[in-house]
Parts: structure tokens; C-alpha cells; sequence
């Protein structure tokens, strides 16, 4: 740690820095997704609207003074996002 803060400091760059210098990464074509992860994203977000529909009925069964949205927007939402993450992601 010293020992970069005096270079940094004396402005001088180590010996070794263009033999450890990354000059170029070239990706051809993305890796494919494999099928048992698209299985598992389905799976998934079978049981987010399984437990939205059940949400919405206990709260109406069970007359509870919330506003069913307050606890499936943000599971559908956090879902969303990771799900546009995984398939426009790398």
C-alpha cells in the first residue's frame, strides 16, 4: 500500500505496469443461456403470481385493512428488474 502511495506520489510508474497491462478483450457472441435457468426464471415467477393471487384473496377473505398492492408491487417489481437483468445482462 505504501509502496503505491510513493509512486503515486513521485509520479513514477512501476516497472512492470506494460507487461501487466490488459490491451485488448474481444467477445465474439454471448454464451447461450441454458435451459434449466429460463426453467427455474418460469418456475419462479410461477410462484410470484401464485402468492400475488393469494395475497389478493386473503386480504378480501380476511378483511385486513391493507391495500394488497403494498406487498405484491414490490415482489413483482424486484422480479422484474432481476429478471431484465438476467436476459439483457451478461
Amino acid at each position: 500500500m505504501f509502496s503505491n502511495l510513493l509512486q503515486l506520489i513521485s509520479r513514477r510508474s512501476p516497472p512492470s505496469y506494460d507487461l501487466e497491462f490488459v490491451r485488448e478483450v474481444r467477445v465474439t457472441r454471448r454464451a447461450p443461456r441454458s435451459a434449466k435457468s429460463k426453467r427455474l426464471m418460469l418456475a419462479g415467477w410461477i410462484l410470484i403470481a401464485l402468492k400475488c393471487w393469494l395475497v389478493v384473496w386473503a386480504v378480501g377473505h380476511y378483511n385486513v385493512p391493507v391495500n394488497p398492492l403494498w406487498v405484491t408491487l414490490p415482489t413483482v417489481i424486484f422480479a422484474g428488474v432481476c429478471t431484465l437483468m438476467y436476459f439483457l445482462g451478461e
